[in-house]
């Protein structure tokens, strides 16, 4: 299929979405790690370890329904069912699910929970594609179900044997950033074990691509403070009727967040790895894991910067707790010049 590349306006009154949070699985990962050169004296003041040195978090997931009817002449699908993420899954075999102390739950848990039928969703939209956001595309298959793929399985410890999986989301798209897709396949990370074949190979031929214009020119290295010289608006790519992606990079090249218009109107995004938990509003608080560092810092800046110009309300990915925040200009000595978050 031909990538989206078309940015629209916003002429006619937004379709709207209800959104229903998922907590698909609390699992813990590197306080460390999650921090990078933030000393562990600063950033433990907020987060409290296990003896592992980890920190927890969640898979934070949104079902979507979409409330009003696409606009006359819209050309895209107006599925009624959309999914944003969808955690790591359930393919994790036991040494690796120790390492990161991963709930006993997946995305068809927090589905059940609400009596949401997988295979009633048609569109999934994943921020990226690390593990634990697309895992969660694909499942275990159960005795006696034909699978969609054998493979490599997923794992951090010691190879474990090929196993069958099958597509948790039957008769879905996937919609994904055309860069992501690419260095997912050609495993470019910093991590070595992040994107798996088990979670990416079944879904090859149900893929939808985006290219989103960048928020700076190719070549282009911006000051810190720097603000891309498009708006939000002209940079957004609408995938469905009221649905939105725009690049966000650093976490990875092709990382995108997703904005929509709940069922007040207000413009909502759920926010990927750039700000993963509430606890990483600042500036330099970027993780070791981004591909980009100084990327991420500068797209946490014109990030914050757009969501209190224009208004957002944010889903955080990885929030433990309330993920839900609007955005101000700071106003503590701590904060002044930068930005603080509320709890929506």
């Amino acid at each position: 299929m031909q990538p989206l590349t078309t940015a629209t306006t916003q002429d006619a009154p937004p379709v709207r979405y209800r959104y229903t949070l998922l907590r698909a699985g609390q699992f813990a990962l590197d306080g460390g790690s999650m921090f990078g050169l933030i000393p562990r004296v600063v950033w433990s003041r907020q987060c409290q370890v296990d003896d592992r040195g980890r920190i927890a978090v969640q898979h934070n997931c949104l079902l979507l329904e979409r409330l009003d009817d696409p606009p006359a002449g819209s050309n895209l699908p107006a599925p009624k069912l959309v999914l944003i993420e969808t955690g790591t899954g359930d393919k994790l075999d036991a040494k690796s699910r120790d390492i990161f102390a991963l709930e006993d739950r997946s995305i068809s848990t927090a589905l059940h929970e609400v009596n949401c039928d997988p295979a009633n969703i048609a569109t999934v939209i994943c921020s990226h594609l690390h593990f634990d956001h697309a895992g969660g595309l694909t499942r275990l298959a159960k005795p006696g179900e034909t699978p969609d793929w054998t493979g490599p399985a997923s794992s951090f410890g010691a190879s474990v044997p090929d196993r069958p999986v099958k597509r948790t989301f039957p008769n879905a798209e996937l919609i994904t950033q055309l860069r992501e897709w690419r260095d997912a396949m050609a495993n470019r990370s910093v991590m070595t074990r992040t994107y798996f074949q088990d979670h990416l190979a079944p879904m090859a031929e149900h893929v939808r691509f985006v290219e989103s214009p960048p928020p700076f020119a190719p070549g282009l290295i911006p000051d810190r403070t720097q603000l891309p010289s498009l708006p939000p608006i002209i940079r957004e790519t609408e995938v469905l009727p009221g649905i939105f992606v725009f690049l966000v990079p650093g976490r990875t090249w092709g990382q995108q967040a997703i904005k929509f218009f709940d069922h007040t109107g207000q413009p909502t995004v759920f926010t990927p790895d750039v700000l993963p938990t509430s606890k990483h509003v600042g500036q330099a608080y970027s993780l070791a894991y981004d591909v980009e560092p100084y990327t991420s810092s500068v797209s946490r800046h014109w990030f914050l910067q757009s969501a209190v110009d224009e208004g957002w309300k944010l889903v955080l990915d990885h929030e433990h707790g309330h993920p839900t925040f609007t955005v101000k200009p700071g106003t503590t000595p701590q904060s002044k010049g930068w930005f603080e978050l509320e709890p929506a």
